[in-house]
Formats: structure tokens, C-alpha cells, sequence
């Protein structure tokens, strides 16, 4: 898994873009 830099602006539930497959607020999300 890379680190991913802000590449764009991410819904909260959208799929995290680290690749996981899990939701970026349940995954990345500080």
C-alpha cells in the first residue's frame, strides 16, 4: 500500500483510494 497524497477531494463514503476497498471514512479518513 502506498501513502496517497490528496489527490482530488474524497467523500467520506466513497471507496478510500489507498486501494483497501473500504470505505475512506473507515479506512485513511484522520
Amino acid at each position: 500500500m502506498k501513502p496517497h497524497k490528496k489527490l482530488r477531494k474524497v467523500g467520506r463514503n466513497t471507496p478510500c483510494p489507498c486501494g483497501r476497498g473500504k470505505k475512506y471514512k473507515r479506512c485513511c479518513m484522520p
